[in-house]
């Protein structure tokens, strides 16, 4: 079964993008009725709140017989108008009526999945949400974003854009003009920046008369490198709505970013947009966040920034503080980096003198190696070098070590093989050399085989 909040997606479209076009003509006293009626029963059926739901459905149906809509006969205006009473009773700003275009087979009903489809592609020609990827002065990444889809489709393009923000040393991500989206995809871009599962918020569901309630923890398995330590600010104004809050509130109580600008708009309840009758629709709150550590959620009040400045003002304002965080995480890597070196090659030195005195030292080599791969120090091709290095330097029994461990941990990789079989040459070691060499010519591109072959009428 899916998860109640992707079945949501689903389902309905996303709140805060485009609507379709809307059908003109006047609403007629019929339709105002037939509209005020629909919302009322989706409300006492599915709005989060029960009580409130079943109170602001009366309420609607009472001004109907009241006439206090009679003369409101423009599509927009009679939308916004319900939705300024609706609110009125529930005090909750996901709560809106639209004028819209049903989106429907020939002859049918309001078709979910044609809805979905069509705010999938309406999402892509927006460009997923992602306005702008730039590196600032000072190596500080920004990431302009509008909208959050759901993960399923934004899962690629969160990966090229934080691909090539993967060396900054700081990040802003502005939400200046961000209306909101989907929890698995704020879920999975606030992964980006934890390295271990975290507990983010949870959904609590209408379910008829009970809840249901959703947690939503970071990933493990997203498609580029964890930033746990990135000096991470978030910019915010009275615009920035809904998901835009979640993802801000959720790194804000979780100490993990500094919020810059103004305080936001204060919806904290998820929902979807629902057919009230053929051309209006109703974003009905089905659900209620909560924060695990505040155990509270941003209704009604929105999320202070940690830095309150005007939001014209918070992007350099950001900077200010961007820059010097920037410098202070660039100098504290340089600092990493020269004592993982250090234990490197003291380690590598140890491991080398113990095998002159005629002693295995390989599982040592494979530790040290080991946790720089787990760092990011080396990699593949990096540990390929230092064996060289190694060989060159005729202490060919550490170079085979290091080279076996690129082969354990590569083993599809043909040039491991291919290093391998060299210092096995080197040693004497022609058997074991010569097998190191087929499995190479076995792995290795075309371009590769006569070379390969050469090495081995050599030995």
């Amino acid at each position: 079964m899916l998860p109640r909040a992707t079945l949501l997606a689903l389902l309905v479209s996303l709140a805060f993008c485009t609507p379709p076009a809307a059908q003109p003509g006047p609403v007629t006293t019929e339709e105002r009725a037939e509209v005020a009626d629909r919302i009322g029963t989706l409300l006492a059926e599915r709005y989060v709140f029960a009580d409130k739901g079943v109170e602001a459905g009366a309420y609607v149906r009472e001004r109907i017989e009241a006439g206090a809509y009679d003369g409101v006969t423009e599509p927009d205006s009679f939308a916004a108008v319900l939705t300024r009473d609706l609110q009125h009773v529930t005090r909750d700003k996901h709560l809106r009526v639209r004028h819209r275009a049903p989106q429907q087979g020939p002859g049918g009903p309001p078709d979910p999945l044609r809805e979905r489809l069509s705010q999938r592609e309406r999402n892509r020609a927006a460009n997923l949400g992602i306005q702008s990827v730039e590196i600032l002065d000072g190596n500080v990444g920004y990431l302009d974003l509008r909208f959050f889809p759901p993960e399923e489709d934004v899962r690629e393009a969160y990966d090229a854009a934080l691909r090539l923000l993967a060396n900054v040393d700081a990040l802003i991500i502005d939400e200046r003009q961000h209306g909101g989206g989907s929890p698995s995809g704020i879920r999975y871009l606030t992964s980006y920046f934890f390295d271990a599962p975290t507990h983010l918020n949870s959904l609590h569901w209408r379910e008829g008369d009970t809840e249901n309630v959703e947690e939503f923890w970071t990933h493990t398995d997203i498609g580029g490198t964890p930033r746990p330590d990135l000096p991470l600010f978030v910019l915010t104004s009275d615009y920035t709505f809904s998901g835009a809050e979640e993802f801000a509130n959720n790194l804000k109580e979780l100490g993990r970013a500094t919020i810059v600008g103004e305080t936001t708009g204060g919806g904290a309840n998820p929902g979807g947009l629902m057919p009230a009758g053929q051309r209006f629709g109703v974003f009905v709150p089905v659900g209620r966040a909560v924060n695990p550590i505040s155990g509270t959620n941003w209704e009604g009040v929105g999320v202070a920034p940690d830095v309150e400045v005007p939001a014209e003002d918070a992007l350099d304002r950001a900077l200010e503080l961007a820059r010097p965080a920037a410098t202070a995480y660039d100098a504290a890597r340089e600092q990493r980096l020269e004592t993982q070196i250090t234990v490197l090659e003291t380690g590598m030195a140890d491991a080398a003198a113990a095998f002159d005195a005629g002693r295995d030292a390989s599982a040592q080599v494979a530790t040290l190696l080991r946790t720089t791969l787990d760092t990011g120090l080396m990699d593949e091709p990096t540990i390929n070098g230092y064996g060289y290095l190694h060989l060159q330097s005729e202490r060919p029994a550490l170079a085979v070590a290091i080279f076996r461990f690129n082969v354990q941990t590569f083993p599809e990789s043909w040039n491991v093989y291919d290093s391998l079989g060299e210092a096995l040459a080197a040693q004497g070691e022609t058997d074991e050399a010569k097998r190191m060499y087929e499995k190479a010519r076995a792995l290795a591109p075309n371009d590769q085989h006569g070379r390969i072959d050469d090495m081995l009428e050599r030995l």
